[in-house]
């Protein structure tokens, strides 16, 4: 009998660079971004910074997974002998990808297929994919990583700034947060993903940048005394993204950092001005 082995999958929202997917033998599948003229594999085919650079001409369309992209990806995992895979995707709450992928793992018999949702986005689930695959390295046990996913969930904070609601109402994902700006007024909601994974208002600030630090703030409260990992997520500010921060490492005991563009399926839905942070507790009961 073969012994098992163990492939972690995740999808483009996760904003975990090429380097660090290859780094930790994570494989990806594309969602897709649909123009009136074609459509485009997210970050295999198009950037984040051509979808800022066409919102202005037409704000595209997000679309599940090509269940063909799915199957090859299968393949190409039976081929590089694995038995088993740990699939962790964006929240279905926020997209049909979870439920995608569970009919197609039904029908693919090569492989046993354990399909998590993941109940977050961008790096909130790239956090959790990282440690997943931390268990399954050590492991090679499903559950003991589905129990890291958990208990990681459950410390973490996913939240952000943006300059518009515009293009996150357009895409129909506005969730919780519909009714809660004054545009007059310049109000900006500080926008987190609740426990079923769908967007609602942690609390509000008269500008970006008054926004930007209620969210410091926010993030200080929950975490302060803490040792934290934390995420910096931005659409086209890679400069603000730096010095947010550079303000939260001082305000917090930062143990593991990263700052990452948001996947151009993502950035179509926020736009440009986007900044965001994802933070979890470090846990002594790790793997």
């Amino acid at each position: 009998m073969s012994k098992k082995k163990v492939a972690i999958v995740t999808d483009t929202t996760c904003d975990l660079s090429d380097e660090v997917l290859k780094l930790n033998n994570i494989y990806m599948v594309p969602l897709q971004i649909i123009y009136e003229t074609r459509s485009y594999r997210d970050r295999m085919e198009i950037t984040a910074d051509k979808v800022y650079g066409l919102l202005d001409k037409e704000i595209p369309k997000s679309s599940l997974p090509l269940p063909e992209d799915v199957k090859n990806i299968l393949d190409r995992i039976v081929e590089d002998g694995y038995t088993d895979i740990l699939y962790i995707s964006i929240s279905a709450g926020l997209s049909g990808t979870y439920n995608l992928i569970k009919l197609l793992a039904q029908e693919y018999t090569k492989l046993n297929i354990e399909v998590v949702d993941s109940s977050t986005l961008s790096m909130g689930l790239g956090f959790l994919v990282l440690e997943a695959a931390k268990v399954i390295n050590k492991t090679s046990d499903i559950k003991a990583a589905i129990s890291r996913i958990n208990t990681v969930r459950k410390s973490m904070s996913t939240m952000f700034v943006l300059n518009t609601l515009e293009y996150l109402r357009k895409g129909g994902r506005i969730g919780k947060v519909e009714g809660t700006v004054g545009n007059l007024l310049n109000i900006k909601p500080i926008i987190a993903v609740n426990d079923e994974g769908v967007y609602y208002t942690v609390t509000k600030g008269r500008g970006f940048k008054r926004a930007v630090s209620s969210m410091v703030d926010e993030i200080k409260k929950r975490y302060e005394g803490k040792p934290i990992t934390i995420a910096v997520v931005y659409g086209e500010q890679i400069e603000g993204a730096k010095k947010l921060l550079e303000t939260l490492k001082e305000k917090l005991d930062v143990t593991t950092t990263y700052i990452t563009q948001v996947s151009p399926v993502l950035g179509m839905h926020t736009g440009p001005g986007l900044l965001g942070v994802v933070a979890f507790e470090e846990s002594t009961t790790q793997v």
